[in-house]
């Protein structure tokens, strides 16, 4: 299989026309059309990635698609993956990635193999399990005797006891969603080690009935099942591209994929929350009367005192502007103005070098406008940036800094 790896807005390199591109290009159609956005656009040199990341496969093909972030594939990656881990809620430090080979495989690769790992060694503990109602017809007494029953359908038969009783089933919708990760990923993956897994736990979930729609499964988390939680994370990842049954025919490919703009958003908000515990809320308001024109910004802090909204896309350094849009800016003055607002900050990703500036508000209130950056290569120091930019040590005017 022809594995190919590019970063976002970059070309991929396939000719133009080839049944691998076409395959690609219409697998990424479909899922746009579910994220709503677009995924690959096709250029007079081939294939263009464009505002998301994640990987594609299709019979014959697989294509990676990196965040535009400095850096080599193997640390771009490991720095996607530490983005993830932080945006869902699930627990990957530092070991992990160290067991895992981020410098050769993709992304589905590592999330498939670590997701295999860690739920074989959970379900060898025994598949979580249920108490199920049942009611049955017995020659003893089981659980508790239906009267009712008793004394109207079994009238004729004092041979037999109608019992209601409950027993611990594996059937439930927990395992059932697990069940469906696993059977789809077994057709993705292309590593050995990783099939040979995955075979081992589609045989422990062989008495588990499979789901129609996992994605829809009623499943409760609670602490009898702790030890499930990061895996039913995992494997919404896996079933959040679109459902197909066993009996649906063939799949024509698989996609996991992340708008780059919504995990951004999610990543900065988690680590704002990992900063500064409850201070960080999320709410709305409407821009009009009769709730028309709904304001939501990422988040806000000390009860709006700061508002923060974070943007996927790289600054101009040589732009007096810094190439921010200029409705980005008229959103952050409607958030002020809803909030009373004394500060804005608008949150982007670093480039080349640590970018900050700050402007005055034009009007009475004294507002100001701060433009900062985190550096996504180093997802781990983020927290300590998103302190030092929402609490700066004085409040002297910034200018831009080359890092």
């Amino acid at each position: 299989m022809k594995s190919l790896v590019c970063k976002q807005w970059e070309v991929v390199d396939l000719e133009k026309g080839s049944p691998e591109a076409d395959r690609l290009h219409s697998l990424a159609e479909r899922a746009g059309k579910r994220l709503h956005t677009t995924v690959l656009t096709r250029t007079h040199r081939g294939l263009k990635a464009e505002r998301v990341v994640g990987v594609l496969k299709v019979p014959g093909c697989s294509l990676e698609i990196l965040p535009k972030i400095d850096g080599e594939n193997g640390r771009v990656r490991d720095a996607l993956i530490r983005m993830l881990a932080v945006a869902c809620d699930l627990r990957i430090d530092s070991g992990d990635l160290a067991a895992l080979k981020t410098q050769s495989d993709d992304l589905l690769e590592l999330l498939a193999r670590l997701f295999a790992e860690r739920l074989l060694t959970a379900v060898r503990r025994g598949l979580p399990r249920r108490y199920v109602a049942h009611e049955e017809d017995l020659n003893w007494l089981r659980g508790r005797l239906d009267m009712k029953r008793q004394t109207t359908r079994l009238a004729a038969r004092p041979d037999l006891l109608a019992c209601r009783f409950d027993e611990l089933s594996e059937d439930t919708p927990l395992n059932r969603v697990l069940k469906a990760a696993v059977g789809k990923l077994t057709g993705a993956v292309r590593s050995a080690a990783t099939a040979r897994l995955l075979g081992e736990l589609a045989a422990r979930f062989e008495f588990v009935p499979s789901s129609g729609d996992p994605l829809r499964e009623p499943v409760r988390l609670d602490r009898t099942n702790a030890a499930f939680h990061d895996l039913h994370q995992l494997a919404q990842l896996f079933l959040s591209d679109e459902w197909q049954s066993t009996t649906a025919g063939h799949r024509t490919g698989f996609a996991l994929l992340f708008p780059m703009e919504k995990l951004f958003e999610k990543f900065v908000v988690h680590s704002l929350r990992r900063a500064f515990g409850p201070r960080v809320v999320h709410r709305q308001r409407y821009a009009l009367k009769g709730e028309i024109f709904k304001l939501v910004p990422d988040a806000l802090i000390d009860d709006g005192a700061v508002v923060l909204d974070a943007k996927w896309k790289l600054l101009k350094h040589d732009d007096e502007k810094l190439g921010i849009e200029p409705d980005d800016v008229y959103q952050m003055l409607a958030y002020a103005r809803a909030w009373k607002a004394e500060r804005l900050i608008l949150l982007y990703p670093q480039g080349v070098g640590r970018f900050e500036r700050r402007w005055k508000v034009n009007d009475e209130t004294g507002c100001l406008l701060d433009v900062a950056t985190v550096d996504l290569g180093k997802p781990d120091e983020v927290v300590e940036e998103l302190r030092r930019i929402v609490e700066p040590v004085d409040d002297a005017p910034r200018v831009a800094a080359q890092g």
